[in-house]
């Protein structure tokens, strides 16, 4: 009996350590050291050979464009990059730029002063109102810079176009010396003209304005496209026409397309015109263009300034604010051309 209970206890002594050896087998088995994969970003970063920052006298620049100038996209710095400086830390730019971005300047506004040269500087520098360019009546080959175009200038005030407003924040205005208009004895406005040399100016400082920041045709506006209840400038006496033509800036109607509408319209333009729903109709397509304006039906004042404003930039020869069957034909030729996207 004692020598069975002695081969049963042998028996599970035997069993108990075999079953702790498999069970440190089993744990203890060694790691294969695991090499990790570097972040996807930075392995990224490193095999994109970006054009480097220019360092002139402790200033950075990058004048390079990464992006996609379709998307009208722009990594380039037309001035010194500006960077944090937070205490205690270093910012770096390992990875500038990311091609995700572009100018805030979108809109290039033409105004003009209602003022002579030197009161136009003035009022322009020492006023709380500005413009990023003045555009003198002297004679001479300067154009001042009165705000640095990474800045917002005090030119555009309340204003809208298309789906945006308050147009300072995206644009760059250019300021033209000229007196205005005055009215005469039946109240129709009188507009100064601009000399030729000032319209050479203009040409020159938007043509370089608008290839630098990409500016699309649809954004050269004037002042009163984007605030047509309170603006007039610049007037119908500039030459948006000779812009176009010349300098290949801003929009303009095919001639074409405008006679095919005015042939349509002139049947019975007469009838529809008291139509609240041709007035309807009329606003909306102002509207669909651009201009910020509400739908009354009606040919209330807003509605008779804003045509008034479309007809200074694209039918100068008549700017009563009466919308007739040609300036009818003129929109609907520029919907056509420059449809909203």
């Amino acid at each position: 009996m004692r020598k069975t209970l002695y081969i049963i206890g042998l028996s599970t002594f035997v069993f108990s350590c075999t079953s702790q050896q498999n069970v440190k087998k089993n744990t203890y088995k060694p790691k294969t050291p695991v090499s990790q994969a570097k972040p996807a970003v930075k392995t990224s970063v490193a095999e994109t050979q970006k054009p480097k920052i220019t360092n002139d006298h402790g200033v950075e620049f990058f004048t390079t464009n990464l992006a996609d100038p379709a998307k009208n996209d722009n990594t380039a710095s037309y001035g010194s990059i500006v960077s944090a400086k937070p205490l205690g830390y270093k910012v770096v730019k390992t990875y500038f730029p990311s091609i995700a971005q572009n100018f805030r300047q979108r809109y290039l506004i033409l105004h003009y002063t209602a003022l002579p040269d030197d009161t136009s500087i003035t009022v322009l520098t020492q006023q709380g109102v500005s413009a990023h360019y003045l555009v003198n009546n002297t004679g001479d080959n300067e154009i001042y810079q009165l705000v640095d175009e990474n800045k917002r200038s005090y030119h555009a005030g309340v204003s809208a176009w298309r789906n945006d407003k308050n147009l300072n924040d995206t644009s760059i205005g250019i300021e033209i010396v000229n007196t205005g208009y005055k009215s005469d004895a039946a109240g129709k406005k009188i507009f100064a003209e601009f000399s030729d040399d000032q319209i050479k100016k203009v040409a020159a400082l938007a043509k370089d304005i608008v290839i630098r920041y990409q500016i699309p045709a649809t954004n050269v506006l004037a002042h009163s496209d984007i605030a047509p209840t309170r603006k007039q400038d610049p007037g119908p006496m500039f030459p948006w026409k000779k812009l176009y033509d010349q300098y290949q800036l801003g929009m303009w109607y095919d001639e074409t397309a405008k006679q095919n509408f005015l042939t349509l319209a002139q049947a019975d333009f007469s009838v529809r015109y008291v139509d609240p729903s041709f007035i309807y109709l009329v606003q909306t397509t102002l509207q669909k263009f651009g201009y910020y304006l509400d739908l009354s039906g009606k040919w209330d004042d807003a509605t008779k300034k804003t045509i008034e404003a479309f007809q200074y930039h694209f039918r100068p020869q008549n700017y009563d604010g009466i919308m007739d069957a040609e300036t009818w034909a003129i929109l609907q030729a520029l919907n056509q051309k420059y449809p909203a996207k």
